[in-house]
């Protein structure tokens, strides 16, 4: 299956389960995947910050790949390829599509500044993977401190027809979508597929303006789905019910610094990963904001039973 402008749906970002000893735990790894191709998901991506992909070994890395393709038979797996060096990306990239991989995603470094900088990266990107394998744009300035005006996302879609998506994750974004819409309409940007990021936290309003849905990371994959779908369905008030009695969790997952440790500990509660672990370095939440997550589950479980741990 190859990743085309057409994706839309849920493509849940897949944490990288570990054991407490910092090996890889392949048998949670199964099981998330066999989790995300269960509930509806149309698809995953792996290898992404949130998968910790820069602690992983390359053969640690393609066994992910693997495992994702398997555990979601007929669905679309996109793999972060972002790398320091265009080797490492080129070698990632196409042994994860002869892996049957439907696509990459690549992040700008954070030593980009100028929009001629930018275009100038990707162009180089894609000629060191190949113009046969489709990409996604990852936007995510809060984090890799690069920014990408709509005019810059334009170009870089204009400029390499392998560009099918694009990651959305600016925080405030609303207004990048509906630009990037109103330049589709206009005839002056092809069709893209749109995916937005940071944990859902705006997905609400982000489906209202044009997107396609979702790729983040949400311990409850499952609310993500119910938005988009209730959202595409003309569903407004019910979408934005569902949303509001998670968005306390949502929330709270969003802190820098502890979100991950925060969804992997919900994960583990949900029965989905056997350890909350992350791999050296890492970061913990406490015995206290435990039981803060604890509170919210209990609450958000009086409007969503799935959440009832």
């Amino acid at each position: 299956m190859t990743l085309t402008a057409d994706a839309a749906g849920v493509f849940p970002i897949a944490p990288t389960p570990f054991n407490p000893d910092g090996s890889v735990d392949w048998a949670s790894t199964e099981k998330l995947f066999a989790f995300y191709d269960e509930i509806g998901s149309d698809g995953t991506t792996v290898l992404g910050i949130m998968g910790e992909a820069p602690k992983l070994e390359p053969e640690e890395s393609l066994r992910i790949v693997k495992t994702a393709v398997a555990g979601m038979p007929g669905k679309p797996v996109i793999v972060g390829v972002s790398a320091p060096g265009f080797a490492a990306m080129r070698t990632l990239a196409r042994q994860s599509m002869e892996l049957g991989a439907a696509g990459v995603m690549i992040a700008p470094p954070p030593s980009l500044r100028t929009d001629d900088q930018i275009t100038g990266y990707y162009a180089q990107a894609v000629e060191a993977i190949g113009t046969d394998i489709p990409f996604v744009i990852q936007d995510y300035p809060l984090t890799l401190s690069v920014v990408m005006t709509p005019a810059v996302i334009r170009k870089i879609v204009t400029d390499n027809p392998s560009c099918v998506m694009l990651k959305h994750e600016d925080w405030p974004g609303l207004e990048k979508i509906s630009t990037l819409r109103k330049f589709q309409k206009e005839g002056s940007l092809r069709p893209i597929s749109i995916l937005t990021g940071n944990g859902g936290l705006f997905l609400d309003f982000e489906m209202e303006r044009g997107a396609d849905g979702a790729m983040t990371g949400y311990a409850f994959p499952e609310l993500l789905i119910d938005v988009v779908k209730l959202q595409k369905a003309g569903k407004r008030d019910e979408a934005h019910d569902i949303f509001d009695a998670h968005l306390p969790l949502l929330r709270y997952e969003q802190q820098l610094g502890a979100g991950l440790a925060v969804r992997k500990y919900t994960l583990m509660k949900r029965g989905i990963l056997a350890s909350d672990a992350q791999r050296k370095p890492g970061s913990a939440i406490s015995a206290l904001a435990k039981t803060e997550v604890d509170y919210l589950l209990a609450r958000v479980a009086k409007t969503d039973p799935r959440a009832a741990l």
